[in-house]
């Protein structure tokens, strides 16, 4: 089975100490490296778990101690319920396959992966000023917004290097399912 490696904040990475692997373990994944960082919303731990590639999304709400043991089925179920929310349609078998194994790992000092975060976080921050508690956010939706807004990437400055999320996500889906299409 494939693996997927996901790069924890220091912050985080003594939160979760018996997640975190050291094996040199490579990722497989289609979609790479993501990076997670841990952020507060009404006292409640939240993670944002980012994809390296894509760029694209995952808020996981809510993560106390007794949710970190079962934190494979919770982000895989997030994910994939994000993608359909995404307009990004995926049986939950394919979501399954390119995600695989988890793999958590101590801080890879991305910078760049740092700063996307901080901003995603910053935008998060805004928006939850119109609910009144964790619950009442539509969590899908501001995901939505993150994943939604205007990005680039590549390295010059041409309009089409801009993008967003969620179609840099349904690119490099589609590239999968038509490479599990063997035409002749």
């Amino acid at each position: 089975m494939k693996t997927t490696i996901i790069h924890t904040t220091k912050k985080l990475e003594k939160q979760i100490k018996k997640l975190i692997c050291t094996e040199d373990i490579s990722d497989d994944s289609l979609l790479g490296k993501w990076n997670t960082a841990l952020f507060h919303v009404h006292l409640k731990k939240c993670w944002l778990v980012s994809n390296g590639l894509t760029k694209y999304n995952v808020i996981l709400t809510d993560i106390n101690a007794n949710k970190v043991n079962d934190i494979d089925i919770i982000f895989k179920s997030t994910f994939y319920n994000q993608l359909i929310y995404d307009g990004i349609i995926l049986d939950s078998k394919k979501a399954e396959e390119i995600i695989g194994d988890l793999i958590f790992r101590p801080t890879d000092n991305d910078r760049s992966a740092t700063a996307f975060q901080n901003q995603r976080i910053q935008d998060f921050e805004w928006w939850k000023y119109d609910f009144d508690s964790l619950k009442e956010m539509p969590i899908r939706e501001i995901n939505n917004r993150m994943n939604t807004t205007p990005i680039h990437i590549g390295k010059s400055k041409k309009m089409s290097d801009y993008t967003t999320s969620v179609e840099e996500m349904k690119k490099t889906v589609f590239i999968s399912n038509l490479s599990d299409h063997h035409y002749t």
